[in-house]
C-alpha cells in the first residue's frame, strides 16, 4: 500500500524527495504495472503536484534510470573505499559485507522491479551505457585482486557472496518472507560464504 505524504509534515530535501518518488513509483509499478502507472498517479500518491514531480524526473523512464545511477554511484563509492584499505582478503570480506549491508527494504523493491522487467532494464542499460554493469564488474575485479590465490572457483564464490542479496530476493519469490528476513539472510549468507573462502585461502597460503 502506498502511503501519501502528509500535507502538514516537514518539507523534504531534494534528495529525500527523489528517494520518496523512487519508492512510491516502484510500489505503484509493482502493484499496477509499469505501463499502467501514470506520472499523475505517482504525484497523487506522494501528495504533490505533477509539476513538482516533473521538476525531479522527466518521466517514468527517468525514475527507473535513476536506480541505475544510484547503484552505480554506490559501487563507485565502494571502489574508492577499497582503495583506502589494506590489500588483504579480510578487506575483500569487509567490502562484500559493506555492499550487501547497504541494501534496504526500499532497494529490494528496486531489485524486484528490475528482475520482473528485463526488457525495460536492457533498453535503459543500453541508453545509459550500462553504468551499473561496468561498476559491478570493476568491483568484482578489485575484490579479486585482494585474494592471494584466484582460482576460477574462488572468483565465482566471491561473486556469489557479492550477489547474495539478489539470490535471496530470487529465492523468496514464492514464499511468505518479510523484507527483513531477506536482508538478514542475505547478510548471513554473504558472511558465511566469505568466511569459507578466506579460510580456504589461508589454508592454501599455509601449504605453500
Amino acid at each position: 500500500m502506498v502511503t501519501p505524504h502528509a500535507p502538514g509534515s516537514p518539507r523534504r530535501s531534494g534528495a529525500e524527495t527523489r528517494a520518496a518518488i523512487r519508492r512510491v513509483a516502484l510500489e505503484l509499478f509493482t502493484a499496477s504495472g509499469y505501463e499502467a502507472t501514470s506520472m499523475r498517479e505517482i504525484a497523487e500518491a506522494l501528495g504533490i503536484k505533477k509539476a513538482s514531480l516533473y521538476y525531479h524526473f522527466a518521466g517514468k523512464e527517468d525514475i527507473v534510470r535513476s536506480l541505475f545511477d544510484q547503484r552505480g554511484s554506490e559501487a563507485e563509492e565502494l571502489l574508492a573505499w577499497i582503495d583506502t584499505q589494506p590489500r588483504t582478503p579480510e578487506s575483500a570480506k569487509a567490502a562484500v559485507l559493506r555492499w550487501v549491508g547497504s541494501f534496504s527494504a526500499d532497494k529490494l523493491h528496486g531489485i524486484r522491479f528490475l528482475t520482473a522487467n528485463p526488457l525495460l532494464v536492457r533498453t535503459l542499460a543500453e541508453q545509459t551505457g550500462n553504468r551499473i554493469g561496468f561498476a559491478l564488474a570493476a568491483l568484482v575485479d578489485a575484490l579479486t585482486e585482494l585474494l592471494p590465490r584466484r582460482t576460477p572457483a574462488d572468483v565465482l564464490q566471491l561473486r556469489m557472496a557479492l550477489l547474495s542479496i539478489n539470490a535471496a530476493v530470487d529465492a523468496s519469490a514464492h514464499g511468505d518472507f518479510s523484507d527483513e528476513d531477506i536482508l538478514r539472510t542475505a547478510r548471513h549468507m554473504a558472511a558465511t560464504v566469505m568466511d569459507e573462502l578466506l579460510a580456504r585461502q589461508g589454508e592454501m597460503e599455509s601449504a605453500r
